[in-house]
């Protein structure tokens, strides 16, 4: 079995910064890409930014000079750094893993969440 747990998330204020981390645990041969994603309310989940295995990014135009992902292979973990937050970055923000296990054929992993609110 795979777990993908997410920590980080919190109450700040706009112009603040957090960082989330994402940590996959379990019976694990290989990751390839990771990706955070975040979903508001009354909104369809967003894709927010993308990691490849060999550190290639890409980053929705929202977040762009504002967020920054990045990966540690060793643990097996994704971060996602976020600065200059606004009130609009509002959202449960989920982690997600492209997982090959021994014996199986990749597929993509969700984590549970963790809400991030910026608010004055």
């Amino acid at each position: 079995q795979v777990q993908l747990v997410e920590s980080g998330g919190a109450l700040v204020q706009p112009g603040g910064s957090l960082r989330l981390s994402c940590a996959a645990s379990g019976s694990i041969f290989s990751i390839n890409a990771m990706r955070w994603y975040r979903q508001a309310p009354g909104k369809e989940r967003e894709l927010v930014a993308t990691i490849s295995n060999g550190g290639n990014t890409n980053y929705a135009d929202s977040v762009k000079g504002r967020f920054t992902i990045s990966r540690d292979n060793v643990k097996n973990t994704v971060y996602l750094q976020m600065n200059s937050l606004k009130p609009e970055d509002t959202a449960v923000y989920y982690c997600n893993a492209d997982i090959l296990r021994p014996g199986h054929n990749y597929r993509a992993y969700w984590g549970q969440g963790t809400q991030v609110t910026v608010s004055s």
